[in-house]
């Protein structure tokens, strides 16, 4: 063993040692963007605080819910499965995968890719869609077929009339879809190529507008802060808007470091995406969050966060990308680690009718873990109404951890789908009135 990867042994070790067991309940779920008003100064030290997820199976437990609610697992044993897409049928397709993660560039990227990789699952991402099916209704889904295979980390969904997009991590593609079909019947298409060199954050969020005309896809940033240099984040760190029928590719909004998911809010017919901010900068820094995506605006990253919020880590600075920063609309709390979205208009729902889910995926980045839970952000004419309302819990207990959400949906029932890819598990909450 050379001297340097001694060095990195001793100090992944020392690390994990205190971080793997620093294992707490998570924190608030998340407030309105006009309330966060005093950012806390900067905290930066030689390593991050940290702690990791501790996996443990569900045994006889399973996720909280609110009152006039249940939740059941309706699929186990899947492949990673990180978002689905609720069909008009009331079938559920699942997209299930684990993309590539960029090559590291000091011991600390070393150090804490060892901590992080113990808090996620050890199964092999399927690459794949698999397509639920429950036939007669009795919240039992009962078929299970698989729609698509060797797909590239598949994320991101959509279907438009009769085409299913799929956002893999390297290319937009698309099927021919007809309503009841189990299985694809050709390869896909391409549509266009996506970002896909280093891939710091692979995940490729997908949402298509009203009309089917443009598909926008979310791509995230190649590093935390710009320290890979400026030059790799050309498309990066952003939402791209697709034409469908030509496949025709422009920037629609940057400065976003990582957009995990994009959903169209029912009522005003516009985009919002919840985003993962920066890391290394203390625990209560900087707000992850939930924003209208605008055409033509800039939201910070790198050089600004939460508005004009100087990062003096980003060398050289730009004074210009920091004035024009539009800040977000709706603060969730750092480091809970947003990836999935989905808005919901029902009768009949209560404190739940109008508004989105929020999958909350959880911290690392923090002593005291925040996330690992499903929240509701109520809405009222087209903008957030009020603070954050848990929705899901129990994903964490006894210093365990059971699962960890990702992608939310919601079906033609009004039940809400989450994706949990720490336990492997699709989880359907019901409304019981």
């Amino acid at each position: 063993m050379t001297r340097r990867m001694s060095w990195f042994a001793a100090a992944a070790v020392g690390v994990s040692a205190g971080a793997v067991l620093a294992v707490a309940q998570p924190g608030s779920a998340g407030r309105p963007g006009d309330e966060v008003v005093d950012l806390p100064p900067p905290q930066r030290g030689l390593l991050p605080e940290m702690a990791i997820a501790k996996p443990a199976s569900w045994g006889d437990r399973s996720p909280t819910v609110p009152e006039g609610w249940t939740v059941r697992a309706i699929a186990a044993d899947l492949r990673i499965p990180r978002q689905t897409l609720a069909l008009p049928n009331g079938d559920i397709l699942v997209a299930e995968g684990k993309g590539k993660s960029a090559p590291v560039l000091t011991p600390k990227d070393y150090i804490a890719g060892i901590i992080k990789s113990k808090g996620t699952t050890s199964v092999k991402g399927g690459d794949r869609l698999t397509l639920l099916r429950d036939a007669d209704g009795d919240g039992t889904y009962e078929g299970r077929w698989v729609f698509a295979e060797k797909l590239n980390a598949p994320y991101g969904l959509a279907l438009v009339g009769n085409r299913l997009y799929v956002a893999n991590q390297d290319a937009l593609v698309r099927f021919n879809y007809r309503t009841g079909q189990t299985q694809a019947d050709e390869a896909p298409v391409q549509v266009a190529k996506l970002p896909s060199a280093i891939n710091h954050h692979w995940t490729k969020a997908l949402a298509a507008d009203a009309e089917g005309r443009f598909l926008y896809v979310g791509i995230g940033s190649n590093s935390n802060v710009g320290e890979r240099g400026m030059a790799i984040e050309e498309n990066r760190a952003m939402v791209w808007q697709i034409d469908a029928q030509t496949g025709a590719t422009r920037p629609f909004a940057t400065g976003l470091r990582n957009p995990t998911a994009l959903a169209f809010e029912p009522s005003s017919r516009q985009l919002w995406a919840v985003v993962n901010e920066r890391d290394e900068l203390g625990p209560e820094l900087v707000p992850d969050y939930l924003t209208s995506v605008r055409e033509g605006a800039f939201y910070g990253w790198p050089y600004a966060y939460w508005g004009q919020n100087v990062d003096t880590r980003v060398k050289p600075a730009d004074p210009q990308k920091v004035s024009a920063t539009v800040k977000p609309d709706f603060a969730l709390q750092s480091h809970s680690a947003p990836l999935g979205l989905a808005f919901t208009r029902q009768r009949g729902a209560g404190a739940f009718a109008e508004g989105a889910f929020v999958g909350l995926h959880g911290s690392w980045n923090r002593s005291e873990p925040v996330g690992y839970k499903v929240i509701f952000v109520p809405f009222r004419d087209g903008r957030p109404a009020g603070p954050a309302v848990d929705f899901v819990t129990g994903f964490q207990a006894d210093g365990k951890t059971m699962g960890r959400p990702v992608g939310v949906s919601v079906d033609g029932k009004g039940a809400v789908i989450v994706a949990d890819d720490l336990s492997n598990t699709v989880w359907r909450v019901t409304p019981t009135r």
